[in-house]
């Protein structure tokens, strides 16, 4: 199983030198890939719960400071030369197709082609309002963003006509250094999501956030969904996104999954190889007490037990 990490770039420590110092560190310590997630902002009356937390109206402390994934992601591109670089993941309903399309083909282009593509649709009500963009019909959005990328990263002249997206024929280039395209990856817990998978994408990313029942749901879906289709498993990369999360003795935690003593988490990462799962994602955000050496110290423990 594949591990890779989110970077520091949530949290009121996402700073230059911490940036620097960690994804220097993690590919000399051979971690397979480097992530970057995505907040528009810290909404103070969020019309909606965070989710997994229904009566909770607060978002997590470190939405507060954030910097933008695609910058982070061209930046990391300019200071590495062998980790994947992904985004877990981009909302692509806040943003216009072309435009988004180009950002991930300069980054696979300036990273030589380790460009991974990790897409959603969102779900915060305050987000959608603040993009101008209406909250029903996301779905058919999403459909067409996906559509429109794919014929801007693969025609060599480019024509789209959908009902909320629309290009006129045209040249766009440059085309990215993978071929066909980057790997793209769906994140989502609907049966929809994974029906998009299928048609568009190349797998899915999804997030152990609570239960591992309510987690082997989303599994059981992604590989009915898989036996459906036309294609086979092998066709597609499933990557699971963690929090992981230490305490100092088993006592301190008896529910959530990635959280306990070091041995307790491993359990955890072992559960995921045995679901099949291809890569996981460690992420710890740049909180208070965030230090680069401890956290590259802990998921070095933590990467032996996905080999």
């Amino acid at each position: 199983m594949k591990v890779g990490l989110v970077v520091p770039q949530f949290g009121m420590n996402s700073t230059k030198e911490n940036l620097i110092t960690f994804i220097r560190l993690a590919e000399k310590e051979g971690f397979e890939s480097l992530w970057v997630y995505d907040r528009m902002f810290y909404p103070l009356n969020p019309q909606q719960p965070y989710p997994g937390t229904p009566n909770k109206r607060e978002w997590p402390e470190y939405f507060q400071n954030v910097l933008d994934p695609l910058t982070t992601l061209a930046f990391i591109a300019a200071n590495t030369t062998k980790a994947n670089l992904g985004t877990c993941i981009i909302d692509m309903i806040f943003h216009n197709p072309i435009t988004l399309a180009k950002e991930f083909t300069t980054i696979d282009i300036l990273s030589q082609g380790r460009m991974i593509c990790g897409l959603g649709i969102g779900w915060s009500k305050d987000e959608y309002l603040a993009a101008n963009i209406p909250y029903e019909k996301r779905g058919e959005r999403a459909n067409e963003i996906l559509q429109a990328m794919i014929k801007i990263w693969t025609d060599d002249s480019v024509e789209f006509s959908g009902n909320f997206y629309k290009i006129p024929k045209s040249i766009i280039n440059p085309k990215p250094v993978q071929r066909p395209h980057p790997k793209i990856l769906l994140g989502g817990f609907s049966p929809k999501t994974f029906e998009r998978m299928v048609k568009y994408a190349d797998g899915y990313i999804g997030a152990l956030a609570g239960s591992f029942e309510y987690f082997t749901n989303s599994i059981k879906m992604f590989n009915d969904s898989i036996e459906k289709s036309s294609k086979s498993r092998k066709d597609f990369d499933l990557t699971i996104l963690t929090y992981p999360y230490l305490f100092t003795s088993s006592s301190e935690n008896d529910w959530a999954p990635m959280c306990g003593t070091i041995d307790e988490i491993g359990s955890d990462l072992s559960k995921l190889k045995s679901f099949g799962v291809d890569r996981v994602i460690l992420a710890i955000n740049a909180e208070e007490n965030y230090n680069v050496n401890k956290t590259i110290e802990l998921v070095k423990e933590l990467k032996k037990f996905c080999q």
